[in-house]
């Protein structure tokens, strides 16, 4: 069953924390503003979360509509913002009180570390608007039986920032793999490229007087202030975020879920190994930079979860940030064809060959041949969206459902929390997809993976 709400305490609806200066892709067509071109046709739009990947949201979602507030708990980032959009937003450090100003906003974006998406996302359902959220979807699985239920409750229209779902390469791979030109599939490579977090011990420094520290860290543990906990680098720390395992996986394991079909399922067995390059030492950076994940999925489907080693890797192994016994012991039993495998992406692997796609281009024999030998009418199509934000903001005007659901983009990253979980037990666990626990081991079901107490008062009894 799905964990009651009322057992645990969650994320106070206050304000947010900035991204920070990410550079992510986003695929699909330019933005076309046209949809929306008459005043009362454009929503009431503020942004939650203005660092580099916030930013870059609020302006795809300012061609849609007119952006009236920006918050951010560093107020150089919100001031940032608004002198991008021509000083007319609204500044705000603390969310609520930009909701309490503002109940007119229709729509928030929100760009917000790992941390804080969830309580960004329940406050902004809650008051009745309706969500663009990055991704990762949530810091633990728990948060993101507490999301759906009030997506569902509240009926908005909530669109996760998985945008590979709206460039045609994914749609198209998927597609062939959803209607057999690969044969019966077998095994999915979810391939993630590799960043070294090799950083550390950092040094405790005065917070700037600009940003609202104890806001930022809202519900992780309080830590004494060390400028790399923040903006792009939090993600480097387990009490921010999944690292590597939930920062790219949502976007290719999200792809494995597409052309499998797979909705309401997940994994059934699920063991794994990293590699911390900090080695422990305290005050560093503590999420894996690299891992590899054995997944078994509903129908005997084998999925292999891993970061590639690509040239990035391989400097970091000559820069002495790994071993060779340690590359070694981290691969060990995996096939040489994957051991040495560079490039990033999804691949498709079925008993009449296979597909793969990365951002930008979808190879394979099936690929090539769909020219010729396209698919017929009867074929099972996708869901087509040619740009992300367009995609949401068409939906907040339909209220039909957007590309990328928090439905299923809860079912995608908890096959991500359950891959940091069973690194972090050293053992392998099993998933129940119907019931959503971990079976027959209370102590991974208490894994900070699955659920995690709040520091009062970010914490929000629902």
């Amino acid at each position: 069953m799905t964990i009651p709400v009322s057992r645990r305490r969650f994320l106070k609806t206050t304000s947010n924390a900035s991204l920070g200066a990410a550079a992510y892709w986003i695929g699909g067509a330019p933005a076309r503003a046209a949809h929306y071109t008459a005043k009362n046709d454009r929503p009431l739009v503020a942004a939650v979360g203005v660092g580099g990947r916030g930013l870059a949201d609020a302006r795809a979602a300012a061609q849609f509509g007119d952006m009236v507030a920006v918050c951010d708990a560093d107020l150089t980032h919100a001031e940032r913002a608004k002198a991008t959009f021509d000083d007319k937003p609204a500044v705000f450090q603390d969310y609520r009180k930009m909701l309490d100003a503002h109940p007119e906003i229709e729509v928030i974006i929100n760009g917000t570390p790992d941390h804080w998406h969830t309580a960004v996302n329940v406050a902004a359902c809650q008051a009745g608007k309706d969500v663009y959220t990055e991704k990762p979807l949530t810091l633990t699985i728990e948060e993101g039986q507490v999301l759906r239920r009030v997506v569902r409750e509240t009926d908005r229209i909530v669109q996760v920032g998985t945008q590979q779902r709206s460039q045609a390469a994914f749609r198209t791979v998927c597609e062939l793999a959803r209607n057999g030109r690969v044969g019966k599939i077998r095994q999915v490579a979810v391939l993630l490229p590799f960043k070294s977090y090799k950083g550390g011990p950092f040094d405790v420094r005065h917070v700037p007087p600009n940003l609202d520290w104890d806001l930022y860290q809202g519900q992780a543990p309080e830590r004494e202030y060390r400028k790399e906990r923040t903006h792009y680098s939090f993600r480097f720390w387990h009490e921010y975020g999944g690292g590597k395992i939930t920062d790219w996986g949502q976007h290719h394991m999200d792809i494995a879920f597409w052309g499998m079909g797979w909705k309401e399922t997940g994994p059934l067995e699920i063991e794994g190994r990293a590699f911390y390059p900090n080695r422990g030492i305290p005050n560093a950076y503590d999420n894996a930079d690299r891992f590899v994940t054995q997944m078994k999925f509903p129908g005997d489907i084998d999925v292999l979860f891993m970061v590639v080693r690509d040239d990035n890797y391989l400097k970091s192994m000559a820069a002495g940030e790994m071993t060779e016994a340690e590359d070694a012991e981290l691969f060990n039993g995996i096939p040489d064809q994957w051991r040495q495998q560079k490039r990033s992406g999804i691949m498709f692997i079925g008993d009449k060959g296979r597909v793969f796609v990365n951002r930008g281009k979808a190879y394979g024999k099936a690929v090539e041949e769909l020219s010729e030998n396209p698919l017929p009418d009867d074929a099972i199509r996708l869901y087509e969206s040619n740009n992300h934000m367009g995609n949401f903001f068409d939906c907040v005007k339909s209220r039909k459902q957007p590309i990328s659901t928090v439905d299923v983009a809860h079912r995608v990253i908890t096959g991500c929390h359950l891959g940091n979980a069973a690194i972090r037990l050293k053992r392998k666990i099993h998933w129940d997809p119907a019931t959503e626990q971990i079976v027959g081991d209370p102590e991974a079901n208490e894994s900070i993976y699955v659920r995690r107490e709040q520091r009062t008062p970010y914490t929000l009894p629902i």
